[in-house]
């Protein structure tokens, strides 16, 4: 194992840190069975050897968390622009099949941006390779910003040697 420690305490934070977030409880009882919990947790997924550099990235955790910010906003703002697109009369769709060039160096990079550019209201992917991801947009608006490289550029890339 080339990266036990920094990957157990970094996932023990992450889910335990995941648990109070979504269980609200701060009283002593419940703060300790949840941490007990992840406890249990990460010493079953260290006893099954699967806590590395591929299956948990570690070192991406902070840049992650700022594009699953970014991924939020962009979600919000393209659903506001399909409510709008679905409820004004006249011809304001114009889908688009496109492809879009890949500069992202990793195989996890490309596959977060394409699933990304799926998970945004009126945009889908429907192709990825190492070199290109093709896209079907709504909107002509849609495949502009897609060309404009603002999605691409906010994808963590892993920079780390595996």
């Amino acid at each position: 194992m080339k990266y036990p420690v920094k990957h157990i305490i970094s996932l023990g934070v992450l889910l335990f840190a995941l648990w109070l977030g979504l269980s609200g409880q701060l009283n002593a009882l419940m703060v300790s069975l949840g941490l007990a919990s992840t406890i249990v947790i990460v010493a079953i997924t260290h006893r099954m050897d699967t806590i590395d550099n591929e299956t948990y990235p570690a070192h991406m955790n902070l840049l992650l968390l700022r594009f699953w910010l970014f991924l939020a906003r962009e979600v919000i703002v393209a659903n506001i622009d399909v409510i709008k697109r679905i409820f004004r009369p006249g011809k304001n769709i114009s889908p688009q099949l496109f492809e879009l060039p890949l500069t992202l160096k990793t195989d996890l990079s490309r596959v977060i941006y394409a699933n990304a550019i799926t998970m945004t209201p009126g945009t889908v992917s429907t192709n990825l390779d190492k070199k290109t991801v093709t896209v079907h947009a709504l909107s002509i608006e849609a495949a502009q910003d897609l060309y404009s490289g603002r999605m691409a550029n906010a994808v963590p890339e892993d920079y780390e040697d595996e």
